[in-house]
């Protein structure tokens, strides 16, 4: 809180706060899994360091941002010698949620739109929103749009996501996992 705006000493209003994140990758040129919200699809997979899971990735940029506590590059780092290499995004986004207790933040619910032409998510939404929530500790929707052929997504190129997550600093949070 900036000086103007600061509560009370000893009065931290405890209101929700909101995160955004975004996260694009290209479709890889070998024959890596597919993997996008926690699940493995048909199909060629994405290029990245870890398993190059986008909703994932953009539901960490998310609820960190929600928390104030940076980005998916500040948790697992960036590269191939990172933490988050050869990671999956359902285990990534459990180390998120348990960063964000530690830190005394409890996720409330999150939204997720997959932007891309393919995999079609409404084969698998419903599972793909258990996997998220279960991981990421709150309830998770998952949307998909394509872009009417405009951009790389459209191209077929590669997938994108964005995400919205809402979280609240609560006292006793690190003791909810």
């Amino acid at each position: 809180m900036s000086a103007t705006h600061e509560a009370p000493a000893g009065q931290m209003p405890n209101v929700p706060r909101v995160g955004i994140g975004f996260d694009a990758h290209r479709f890889a040129q070998d024959s890596r899994p597919l993997w996008l919200a926690c699940l493995e699809w048909e199909g060629i997979g994405i290029e990245g360091d870890s398993d190059g899971d986008v909703a994932a990735h953009a539901l960490i940029d998310a609820l960190l941002s929600a928390a104030g506590l940076g980005d998916i590059g500040m948790l697992f780092g960036v590269g191939a010698d990172s933490a988050g290499a050869g990671a999956h995004g359902f285990d990534m986004l459990q180390t998120t949620r348990d960063t964000l207790r530690k830190h005394g933040f409890m996720a409330l619910n999150a939204s997720v739109v997959v932007i891309g032409n393919r995999p079609k998510m409404s084969a698998k939404r419903r599972q793909a929103e258990q996997m998220m929530s279960h991981a990421a500790g709150c309830p998770v929707s998952i949307t998909a749009t394509t872009t009417d052929g405009m951009g790389f997504t459209g191209a077929g190129e590669g997938l994108a996501a964005m995400a919205t997550a809402m979280v609240v600093e609560c006292d006793g949070a690190a003791s909810l996992s």
